[in-house]
């Protein structure tokens, strides 16, 4: 199946905390989305590769995407090799995107830069006829998408644009509740970590507030282009 919009995360909840009212957005709006993890975050202080399949497949529910699939790269290990930006190729050719989200290239995990710039390169050669990839024994035809934007996760970075996502960021929260075992959760006893520090949470809100008010929104969330976007002006 061909997909509208394709986005790409180190780990499983990355989507979801980057842009997880976004994606709600799209898929009211008709949009075909899908969302590949490079990981299955075995490193995570808390949990377990099985609980955390569970938690994604609620998350994805929620956010009701089309797709989504796992690389199954070792955690911590997201780097540019070779064999990796050929799986994304692959992924790219398989669903055709037309536009494609992927982490900001500075960040305080090194897999999220490492996924930002493995995507960044495989958007590229997707493009390319003379790079060959297979899938089910069949010889792919070259595919570039139209667009790259990127997601914020830790480190902030000056927006290209916002999008308001007013009507769907408690479904953006809901999501984030479905990873029980990584956030904070009175129930749960697990090991502090950054994400689970309960004050994470309240910063994902405060965060989506203050870029919603420089939309004069109550909820926003933000992004980076490093190519001009085209803008109608009604």
């Amino acid at each position: 199946m061909n997909l509208d919009i394709l986005i790409f995360a180190a780990h499983p909840d990355d989507a979801e905390l980057g842009m997880g009212g976004t994606i709600a957005k799209l898929v009211a709006e008709g949009k075909s989305v899908g969302i590949v993890d490079f990981t299955e975050a075995g490193l995570s202080s808390n949990g377990t590769i099985e609980s955390r399949k569970l938690e994604t497949t609620e998350a994805s529910k929620i956010l009701n995407v089309s797709v989504r699939e796992n690389l199954k790269v070792s955690d911590g290990k997201v780097k540019v090799e070779e064999d990796i930006v050929k799986k994304v190729i692959t992924l790219l050719r398989k669903y055709k995107p037309r536009i494609v989200f992927a982490p900001y290239f500075n960040d305080r995990h090194p897999d999220h830069i490492g996924a930002s710039k493995i995507v960044k390169e495989a958007v590229f050669f997707s493009g390319l006829i003379k790079i060959e990839t297979e899938l089910n024994g069949e010889i792919q035809e070259a595919y570039r998408p139209d667009k790259l934007y990127y997601y914020m996760q830790t480190y902030e970075f000056t927006p290209s644009f916002v999008v308001d996502i007013t009507e769907h960021f408690e479904t953006k929260m809901k999501s984030i509740r479905a990873y029980k075992s990584q956030f904070y959760n009175p129930d749960e006893k697990g090991n502090l970590t950054f994400i689970s520090d309960p004050k994470f949470v309240k910063m994902l809100e405060a965060r989506a507030r203050y870029f919603g008010f420089q939309i004069r929104k109550e909820f926003g969330e933000p992004f980076f282009s490093e190519e001009a976007i085209e803008l109608e002006i009604i």
